[in-house]
């Protein structure tokens, strides 16, 4: 089973759409909202380079942004 951590913020409509990804192909996923958990905002920092979300972290593989083929690929799906 993978591990899969997404870094989102409320009104992001990228994270939404990611998250909607993760249900339709039944993938686990624990979501950090950076915009009120400062500790996961540093860590996204750290990970990615990056203050734009979504960033998701497959089994330490960042994928910034919602990149689908990157994602089934990394999914393995």
């Amino acid at each position: 089973m993978v591990n899969v951590k997404i870094y989102t913020t409320p009104a992001c409509v990228y994270c939404k759409m990611a998250k909607e990804f993760f249900a339709k192909n039944s993938v686990a996923y624990e979501e950090k909202n950076v915009a009120q958990d400062a500790g996961a905002r540093d860590e996204m920092i750290q990970k990615s380079g990056q203050l734009g979300v979504p960033v998701i972290d497959v089994d330490g593989k960042i994928i910034v942004g919602f990149d689908q083929p990157e994602l089934k690929e990394a999914l393995h799906l």
